[in-house]
């Protein structure tokens, strides 16, 4: 269980929000498709433009709301975050008209773009440095259990396939963002970085250019989150022999593993040299996931399929795991201690980045290309992994002094 909960004081009570946090995710994410296309009445196409633009919106106003943390205080600015997520998802529930809809998705994204930078800026002024990358590995594996209930409780909603199922989920979302702003109220404020008379300050992350490339290369190690939630459900229909529910399994395998690993993998990593030197071994090991997964499409038979997609699948959680903990010692201590909410809102970009140019990619590497594919992909991950080292060399050097804010 110490694997999963983290030590009493600030690292628990965060993980505590962080699970009921992750729980209205979990459902959201489950949910969300058929809520907006049966209750909300859009079309797909409709859906698919809002989400993007939304999304689109998030990534960019993780950066000022981070900076908003750190002038008004992170914990301050989480809870007033938290509340206006369960604002907008409360919203949802009425909102039918398209327009209303754009503009209430763009909040919700705005809003959780900014509750992640101002959580992760009070754990960076709540941890101490040396415990920061443990203590998020822990709430990595919150967020799975948490993500893995809520999707429990959408697939529920799923059975019953009926609005007030669906409308169920999104006030239990709203709930879980508003207890999570009360358990948030628990945690001390960290002290509001001071602003230096008669300067003005301004974003310095945008003016950080090794932090940029350093975030850039985060971003295509992070392409292994659409490969397993988008990629690879349509390879294992069109490319193999292997049942389609196979891809849902391999997403519990993959949950499951963090859950219980992802702490003690995360205790490789405890400097800048060794999560650059990690992120280069995770690199390796997406490239040989990436190898092993090609091979499921040599139409063996259902059994040799699945049995490579598991191999494969387990490959890739380890290689997951070992670039997300090295992920987070690189955006924690490359950041200023005061500008710690816009460097997370920064760093926080990569993931999103993945996300957008995911589908495009996927569809084209994997569908379109197939074993080549597999391999391009496989090469690209090598690629950023191992220009990590001397991207963070170089990103070391340029840390004093900090760029003037």
């Amino acid at each position: 269980m110490s694997r999963i909960v983290p030590p009493p004081g600030p690292a628990r009570i965060l993980a505590l929000a962080q699970l009921t946090n992750s729980i209205g995710d979990g459902a959201f994410y489950a949910t969300s498709a058929l809520f907006f296309t049966r209750v909300v009445g859009l079309s797909a196409a409709q859906v698919g433009v809002a989400l993007t633009l939304a999304w689109a919106m998030g990534m960019l106003a993780g950066v000022p709301l981070g900076h908003v943390a750190d002038r008004w205080g992170p914990r301050r600015t989480a809870v007033a975050l938290a509340v206006v997520t369960a604002a907008a998802l409360s919203a949802f529930l009425v909102v039918r008209a398209y327009p209303l809809f754009i503009l209430v998705a763009c909040l919700y994204t705005c809003c959780q773009a900014g509750l992640t930078s101002a959580r992760q800026a009070l754990l960076a002024g709540l941890v101490p440095a040396e415990s920061r990358t443990t203590v998020r590995a822990h709430l990595q594996s919150t967020s799975n259990a948490g993500l893995a209930v809520g999707a429990g409780l959408g697939g529920l909603a799923l059975s019953f396939d009926a609005p007030p199922a669906y409308l169920a989920v999104f006030a239990v979302d709203a709930i879980a963002f508003l207890l999570a702003a009360v358990v948030l109220r628990r945690l001390p404020e960290v002290p509001p970085a001071p602003v230096a008379a008669g300067k003005t300050r301004r974003l310095a992350v945008l003016r950080d250019r090794p932090y940029a490339l350093i975030t850039f290369l985060n971003a295509i190690m992070y392409l292994n989150m659409p490969l397993l939630s988008l990629g690879l459900p349509l390879w294992i229909v069109q490319h193999t022999d292997a049942p389609k529910p196979v891809a849902a399994a391999l997403l519990v395998v993959n949950m499951l593993s963090v859950v219980v690993f992802q702490v003690r993998v995360a205790r490789q990593v405890t400097d800048l040299p060794g999560a650059a030197k990690v992120t280069g071994r995770a690199g390796w090991i997406f490239l040989a996931a990436c190898l092993v997964y090609a091979a499921s499409g040599a139409h063996l038979g259902a059994w040799a399929a699945v049995a490579i997609l598991v191999a494969a699948a387990v490959i890739q959680v380890f290689g997951e795991m070992m670039q997300g903990a090295a992920a987070w010692e690189l955006g924690f201590s490359l950041a200023p201690a005061d500008k710690q909410g816009q460097y997370q809102g920064f760093f926080g970009m990569g993931p999103q980045i993945a996300r957008m140019l995911g589908p495009v990619l996927m569809t084209t590497l994997l569908l379109e290309w197939g074993t080549a594919g597999w391999l391009t992909l496989g090469a690209l991950f090598l690629a950023a992994g191992l220009a990590m080292a001397p991207a963070v060399r170089l990103a070391q050097r340029t840390r004093h002094p900090v760029p003037a804010s």
